[in-house]
């Protein structure tokens, strides 16, 4: 006679007595005499008889009862012990939580975090927060292919090139970090190299030409957001790079406010850079004292920003709104500085790569910015923002003005053809 199965009923375990009440093919609801339900299978596997727990009833109902039942049947018929494939799935599981990406990424991020600038790090939070995390945080880096991190890095290439070819360099940096961790086997790198098109090759957009350079400027200082505005015009006099700018403090000022002294960790070389300051950029900063004296950085940050100074996206936000987006990014100062200022005033080239902590690496690279370009380094910016103020007057763009309506004109007049 076949053994009978589906015995009980929703009613009749409602409120059942005290013991064992079966249900059939091994399907049984235990009652204790304090009240609780626990849903239990009993079976038989290599000559011994074991039981397997199923849950608490109502949480797990008759019917997700019996196809639990069912499933453990499965596994007996395919040789499988249900309760030790239970206690394996338990373990990957375990294993899976402490060894996810978003486990690996914290990690990454936390042994990274000292070497990088405040900058660099908050580009990399940014980005796996908001384009990584989202898609692979509990994926286990055990399993982690290089398809699916294909398929991600893609879908961020849609809207954000630039921003997947970063991803793609922070993925492969914690995939190492989950090696190194023993959460993925050695030498399981991701091919990620030809998965997102070729970065171009074109430089960062900046005015070099004075008549451009005077019109961004113009507009600059007609900005209405007054400490945008002087973050802006920090960036052209100094030549740092924008997330240095807006972040700096009233502490990294000499005494006398005429050198800006950066420490280590915020620059890009790891080395600290001392910054003669012209004296337009000095009143720039006095100018700030109203908004920021009783705050740590001299830009405070705008409403609704998070962060404790000025956010670097302020100053690009800025540029675009001016309709500069294209033709002079907040890197461009940089680029323009070293352009123009070698063209048009003739500073050397070991000058301005000073001025941009492009110094060269080596012995002398401590003493290279206080002592060997020092006294040439304030002449020059002084020079330097001298010239930006020159070439934005007014009077200058009249002048400039007429300057490229008879080139443009002469240029015509060479190119007509003959009657």
């Amino acid at each position: 006679m076949p053994k009978q199965s589906n015995r009980l009923t929703a009613v009749a375990i409602r409120n059942p007595k005290a013991g064992r009440h079966w249900d059939g093919l091994g399907l049984y609801l235990e009652v204790t005499e304090q009240g609780g339900r626990y849903w239990r299978y009993k079976y038989r596997f290599g000559g011994k008889e074991k039981r397997l727990a199923l849950g608490v009833f109502p949480e797990v109902s008759l019917a997700d009862a019996r196809k639990s039942r069912d499933d453990a049947r499965e596994s007996l018929r395919g040789g499988v012990d249900p309760s030790e494939q239970r206690r394996l799935q338990r373990i990957e599981s375990s294993q899976s939580s402490q060894g996810s990406f978003g486990v690996a990424c914290a990690g990454w991020l936390k042994v990274k975090g000292p070497d990088w600038s405040p900058e660099s790090q908050r580009k990399a939070e940014y980005i796996t927060r908001t384009y990584l995390l989202p898609k692979l945080k509990d994926r286990p880096m055990a399993m982690l292919s290089s398809k699916e991190v294909v398929a991600v890095l893609r879908k961020i290439a849609e809207q954000t090139p630039d921003i997947a070819r970063k991803a793609r360099q922070y993925v492969q940096g914690i995939v190492k970090h989950a090696i190194r961790e023993g959460l993925r086997d050695d030498g399981r790198l991701l091919v990620l190299d030809e998965s997102l098109p070729r970065a171009s090759r074109s430089h960062i957009p900046a005015e070099t030409l004075p008549e451009d350079i005077g019109k961004l400027l113009r507009a600059v200082r007609t900005y209405p957001t007054e400490v945008t505005r002087a973050a802006l015009m920090l960036c052209a006099y100094t030549a740092q790079r924008p997330g240095v700018v807006v972040a700096i403090r009233w502490d990294e000022l000499s005494e006398d406010t005429t050198e800006w002294r950066i420490p280590a960790e915020k620059m890009k070389t790891r080395h600290a850079h001392i910054v003669p300051l012209p004296k337009q950029a000095r009143a720039l900063i006095e100018s700030m004292k109203p908004y920021s004296s009783m705050r740590d950085f001299i830009f405070p940050p705008l409403a609704r920003q998070s962060t404790p100074h000025l956010h670097r996206d302020a100053l690009s936000n800025a540029l675009r709104r001016m309709g500069f987006a294209g033709k002079h990014a907040t890197h461009g100062f940089r680029g323009m500085f070293r352009t123009a200022g070698r063209e048009r005033l003739g500073i050397e080239p070991d000058v301005l790569e000073a001025q941009l902590a492009h110094a060269k690496r080596g012995d002398v690279q401590k003493a290279y910015d206080r002592t060997t370009f020092g006294v040439d380094r304030k002449a020059a910016m002084q020079k330097w923002a001298d010239w930006l103020d020159k070439i934005s007057s007014q009077k200058s763009a009249a002048t400039l003005g007429t300057t490229a309506a008879n080139n443009e004109s002469g240029s015509k007049r060479r190119k007509a053809p003959r009657s």
